[in-house]
């Protein structure tokens, strides 16, 4: 038997779902006076365009949703210019949210589920 010891137990969030684009376009249609084919059209831009600015180094900011950037961790070096590509451990993309998500979040009520 691996690991041992006294067996934990630990909160965790409960899942409803998930929304994939379809859910969100019908979402959004429902709000707004733009098409489906449209808000459609417009997510996947925003993936494209975010995708660029993130490949150039750029904070990518969308409002109330939050931003998202690339993160990366390396080895240090003695000089400056032994720093190269090779010192790199690992990278990977950091997304912050906006104020009223991180309101939500504080506000958000717990409750135990079986």
């Amino acid at each position: 038997m691996a690991g041992g010891g006294e067996k934990q137990y630990y909160a965790a969030p409960v899942m409803n779902g998930e929304w994939d684009i379809d859910r969100l376009t019908k979402s959004i249609e429902k709000i707004c006076t733009v098409s489906g084919a449209d808000i459609r059209a417009v997510l996947y831009a925003l993936v494209d365009v975010s995708i660029d600015g993130l490949d150039d180094g750029t904070i990518i900011r969308l409002g109330d949703l939050g931003s998202i950037r690339v993160t990366l961790s390396s080895e240090g070096r003695a000089k400056a210019e032994e720093v190269d590509a090779s010192c790199i451990k690992k990278f990977g993309i950091i997304f912050v949210p906006g104020t009223r998500i991180r309101k939500t979040l504080e506000d958000a009520k717990f409750v135990k589920t079986s």
